[in-house]
């Protein structure tokens, strides 16, 4: 059974991929870079999120916040992802299987175009409801360290456990490190310089808390025993939900003028209040700050309770309504009695 601590993790699904687990169980990621893996990541994205992969290179430089991703570095980093398996190994039971994860790209003047071998589509596109596992690219583009990246998506796949014992060889060959001789020497080099930093980076950003005790045999360590538990998770915010706030923000501010200019005294500085709070919600539609989409929706209810009584007072006092304010007001009043 799960186990649950006490963070609390803002969870952004517009911006989140999601895989199936046997994908996240494959080792997609062993091998590659940062840059790599989030690239692999952004064509997953891309491919959810418009049924194509392809996007712009100023697009995955600000989803990851890169200064810059030289044509350079794109085509390193397209040759290695375009070469990568879907490989899965059961040798107990003398099982495994490889495939191709794409069949090709091309790249243009910072233009990227992926295509998918049609094996790996369903792990994307079609992936059952109770068996997938869901990243939010939000969060992963915190890793500054791939080993961080692949941990995580690792004990994401594992959803339902709360803990997993492994051994020091698997362990060092999830990380791509089996060939590092100074860590097949060194357990406790293999901890400071990989294990250590995944860990410290997925308790810094993420849901997860990931303490791990060592397995010994003697006094040497053989494997890791490790133990995670899951934070709750809050639904942030959608883009609609910011955009609704903005539109009602930026009709009521055209016609500002018209509130401000109410001739009875009381009514006026009552319209000059409304007019305030709805300003102050204005803080809520900037990018970098973070809101639950119940709170977007109470924001929302507040901004159109607070638009239909400015329009009243105008109404009230008899000033022209603008066309634009009617077909809002009568939208709101339509959901209102919707609910």
């Amino acid at each position: 059974m799960a186990r649950m601590n006490s963070k609390t993790q803002l969870i952004s699904y517009e911006n989140s991929i999601k895989k199936s687990n046997e994908l996240s169980m494959a080792k997609l990621y062993q091998g590659l870079s940062l840059n790599q893996m989030q690239l692999l990541a952004y064509s997953i994205f891309c491919t959810q999120k418009n049924g194509i992969t392809e996007f712009r290179k100023a697009d995955f430089e600000k989803k990851f916040g890169m200064s810059q991703y030289r044509t350079e570095d794109a085509m390193k980093d397209s040759d290695k992802i375009t070469s990568i398996k879907f490989s899965t190994s059961d040798m107990k039971n003398e099982k495994f299987k490889f495939w191709n994860a794409f069949m090709g790209m091309s790249y243009d003047k910072g233009h990227f175009s992926f295509e998918w071998s049609p094996k790996m589509l369903p792990h994307i596109l079609e992936v059952q409801e109770s068996l997938y596992v869901t990243i939010d690219l939000t969060i992963a583009s915190n890793f500054k360290s791939s080993f961080s990246w692949t941990l995580y998506d690792y004990l994401k796949a594992h959803h339902g456990y709360w803990y997993k014992v492994v051994s020091k060889e698997e362990l060092m060959e999830l990380f791509g490190v089996q060939n590092v001789k100074s860590y097949q020497e060194n357990t406790g080099l293999f901890k400071k310089r990989v294990l250590d930093v995944a860990i410290k980076e997925i308790e810094t950003f993420t849901e997860l808390e990931v303490p791990y005790k060592l397995e010994k045999k003697g006094r040497a360590i053989t494997g890791f025993r490790l133990e995670w538990s899951t934070g709750t998770k809050i639904t942030s915010a959608t883009q609609k939900q910011i955009k609704e706030i903005q539109s009602i923000i930026d009709i009521v501010f055209d016609d500002m003028f018209q509130y401000v200019n109410i001739n009875d005294e009381t009514d006026r500085q009552r319209a000059i209040t409304l007019m305030q709070e709805i300003e102050e919600m204005r803080l809520y539609t900037i990018e970098s700050i973070g809101i639950t989409s119940e709170k977007a929706s109470n924001l929302i209810q507040k901004a159109a309770w607070n638009f239909r009584e400015l329009n009243r007072l105008l109404e009230k006092n008899h000033k022209p309504v603008s066309s634009e304010s009617k077909k809002k007001v009568e939208f709101y009043n339509w959901l209102e009695d919707r609910g």
